[in-house]
């Protein structure tokens, strides 16, 4: 079903050209516990000009929840990164030590790569 179709609620063709489409409220996606997400970890390096960067990916929820963990992950590894596109980059290759905090928050992480 293609997205233009989720859009609209039980109505294919009006005449009436002050009609407007009833749509779906967005509800509130809501974060999940840490034990009910899976993460992946990898070490990525394309289109940064050789330099290392560890991903995290797979984060389901609020984008709020996913900048505080991205957050703590910076913090705790003592280096720059960011969040964006649902997926957290932390600078430099910390995939072990990220995943060891990972596990310790809870989270179910797998490795991702080589």
């Amino acid at each position: 079903m293609s997205k233009k179709n989720k859009e609209r609620l039980n109505v294919v063709y009006s005449t009436n050209p002050n009609f407007s489409y009833e749509t779906d409220p967005h509800e509130e996606i809501e974060t999940p516990a840490p034990q009910f997400q899976k993460l992946y970890v990898s070490i990525d390096k394309k289109q940064r000009a050789g330099k290392e960067v560890t991903l995290v990916e797979g984060f389901v929820g609020v984008e709020d929840d996913l900048k505080e963990l991205g957050k703590l992950l910076k913090s705790k590894c003592g280096v720059g990164g960011t969040v964006k596109e649902n997926e957290i980059l932390i600078q430099g290759n910390f995939r072990d030590k990220i995943m060891e905090i990972l596990i310790k928050e809870g989270y179910q992480v797998k490795r991702k790569g080589g």
